[in-house]
């Protein structure tokens, strides 16, 4: 079964995020409990959390995806900024259980003026603090390579996971476009780099994958999202990745029964073609 839909807005609450998902005829979503870009939140009595879980039930809608900010930055080099995202962290996974999420994504985050492997430590120790139990999955994002960021490759990935204590608490986002950007050949050989990805940190860790396509060539480490099939004529630009590529991994056996989530650009801002890419996906 696909399981597809797109980041939706929490602008009212998760019956409205629910309501957007199914305009679009999606059966899953991914939402921010607040704007990705900061660290305020509303009350979660505020968010409508009944009503939009009884939608859901109605329609078919499940297996939705929270989205960490992308400021929080786990592998900070300033204590202030990492005893914060530490902190924050467990607010989210917390908010993610009542708002009856299993996962939520996160960028593992960037090492800036440390080294790579202070930064790792970092992560590693970050989310053994914020773990629990009875608690969502914690799912690293697969990242383009711009800056210092982690998680641009299944060695940084496995390292982190490797120092996870609950194993089964921790799992990946694989993203295509960052996939894309930070080298690995996902148009030719998709399988080849899942094979990789299993033969060092096991493909079960997968979760989510968000379908992107990008405007850079491969190993751009730029990170800038395509609409999906994209072409000369489209604002956004051209997709280096393709329709065709993209559709070959949405058949892939990983994508079945998993959120596969649109992450592509808005044309403007009062138009996304969401509704029109899950159709395609979908081949309708």
């Amino acid at each position: 079964m696909l399981k597809i839909g797109s980041h939706v807005s929490m602008s009212n609450g998760l019956i409205g995020a629910a309501e957007e998902a199914w305009s679009y005829g999606a059966n899953t979503f991914m939402i921010y409990t607040g704007a990705p870009q900061n660290t305020r939140r509303s009350p979660i009595e505020k968010l409508k959390i009944k009503e939009g879980q009884e939608f859901m039930k109605a329609h078919g809608i499940s297996d939705i995806v929270v989205h960490a900010p992308y400021i929080i930055n786990l592998a900070a080099a300033k204590e202030d900024t990492y005893a914060f995202a530490k902190e924050f962290l467990k607010l989210e996974l917390a908010r993610t259980k009542t708002l009856g999420s299993e996962y939520l994504v996160i960028h593992p985050g960037a090492y800036t003026s440390a080294t790579l492997d202070e930064g790792i430590d970092r992560i590693v120790a970050a989310i053994n603090s914020a773990l629990q139990e009875d608690g969502p999955t914690l799912l690293l994002e697969t990242m383009s390579g711009k800056g210092t960021e982690i998680g641009k490759n299944f060695h940084e990935i496995k390292r982190i996971i490797a120092g996870v204590i609950i194993k089964n608490k921790i799992g990946v986002c694989f993203d295509t476009c960052h996939l894309h950007d930070s080298g690995y050949d996902i148009v030719e050989d998709f399988d080849g780099v899942l094979k990789e990805f299993d033969e060092l940190v096991g493909k079960d860790y997968i979760k989510v994958v968000h379908l992107n396509g990008s405007i850079n060539v491969r190993g751009a480490k730029k990170d800038r999202h395509a609409n999906l099939g994209a072409d000369r004529t489209n604002p956004r630009g051209e997709d280096k990745i393709g329709i065709t590529a993209i559709k070959k991994i949405v058949a892939n056996p990983i994508c079945q029964n998993i959120p596969l989530i649109l992450e592509t650009p808005w044309l403007d801002k009062n138009t996304n073609l969401y509704k029109e890419e899950i159709e395609l996906l979908r081949g309708n």
